[in-house]
């Protein structure tokens, strides 16, 4: 069974920081490129950041580019989401996804994760 599970949501004050994690299993990892999406109450879910099939490439959304680093561990089949600086602009529901290439950018995915929820107390 093909699945991403999430972990290391909850509550932080602002300025505080928190280390998401997705677990995959039943794919082959080290093929896909792996991402985070949130989507926040009202709002339609986007592109927060993503990491290419070895961990080469990075790509984030500017509103988090020096805030959030995205890597992953292929041999624990395994990506992080490590935030800092969390505002409260940044509550949402976080969703780790998985595609074939770049195009997860766009939104082209082929996995989704069921999410977890970072809300960020001002």
């Amino acid at each position: 069974q093909v699945q991403l599970v999430e972990s290391g949501g909850g509550l932080v004050q602002a300025g505080g920081s928190l280390r998401l994690s997705c677990a995959a299993s039943g794919l082959d990892f080290s093929t896909y490129y792996m991402g985070w999406f949130r989507q926040a109450p009202g709002k339609e879910r986007d592109h927060v950041a993503s990491i290419s099939w070895r961990g080469g490439l990075s790509y984030y959304k500017d509103s988090v580019r020096g805030r959030f680093t995205i890597s992953r561990d292929n041999a624990k089949n395994t990506v992080y989401l490590q935030m800092t600086s969390l505002k409260s602009e940044d509550t949402a529901n976080y969703y780790c996804a998985a595609a074939k290439g770049g195009a997860i950018l766009t939104g082209s995915v082929e996995i989704w994760g069921q999410g977890t929820l970072v809300t960020v107390s001002s």
